[in-house]
């Protein structure tokens, strides 16, 4: 059994992850904004820890990396995203730029902040495995003239993460990156292609590959290799 924290687990594909390992009989730490309003994460059952997280309040990020100072964590799942503007205000005509800059915050340097936060704890585990929630939409091989600012957060992570496995794989950590497909939720609304449980059944999977070996991939939902 693994110890696994997940961020955005209050709905999604982040309540569906913690459903499944929660299911298999791993410990999950569910992290969210609010735990006090998060029913559906409270009534899973098993062993699911609720935690209080803003990944975009450096202050949240350490309060949190201190009440698990003794806790050997396994998998760190960066799922809490954000869309940022509306669409009509980010792209090549028209930008809210504090919007953009709340994106890059959370989409960003979210996952950067958990990440580096959880490293001692990470160091600890035999198989550590940090994975990011990314979108195809932040690859420089698709050119999808849309959502600027929110792409331009997703290519920013995918570039740090990808340092990041060189950097960590000499302490035994690997490193990965999950386009998690077009998923029916508030983002990519009701007529999207999978549903929140079909994409994250796709994601431990390839979590479940991940190692040392091909740290540093880029991949589908599927288990596709990504482009860059």
């Amino acid at each position: 059994m693994a110890t696994i924290l997940i961020t955005g687990t209050n709905k999604g594909v982040g309540l569906e992850l913690t459903k499944i390992y929660a299911a298999r009989g791993d410990t999950v730490y569910a992290a969210c904004r609010d735990p006090g309003s998060a029913e559906a994460l409270a009534a899973i059952a098993g062993d699911v820890k609720v935690l209080s997280l803003i990944v975009g309040d450096s202050g949240s990020v350490d309060e949190m990396a201190v009440s698990l100072k003794d806790v050997v964590i396994d998998v760190v799942i960066n799922n809490a995203g954000m869309k940022g503007p509306e669409f009509d205000q980010q792209n090549t005509y028209a930008m809210d730029f504090d919007g953009w800059a709340e994106t890059f915050n959370v989409n960003s340097m979210g996952p950067v902040r958990v990440m580096q936060a959880l490293l001692p704890n990470l160091k600890q585990s035999t198989n550590a495995k940090v994975v990011t929630i990314t979108s195809q939409m932040g690859a420089l091989s698709l050119d999808m003239a849309a959502a600027h600012a929110y792409c331009a957060s997703k290519a920013a992570v995918n570039k740090f993460m990808r340092l990041a496995s060189i950097d960590l794989k000499k302490d035994g950590v690997a490193v990965g990156l999950i386009h998690p497909g077009w998923v029916q939720t508030d983002m990519g609304g009701p007529q999207a292609d999978l549903t929140p449980q079909e994409s994250a059944e796709g994601i431990v999977a390839v979590v479940d590959r991940l190692s040392i070996a091909s740290t540093g991939g880029f991949w589908k939902w599927n288990g596709e290799t990504h482009d860059w």
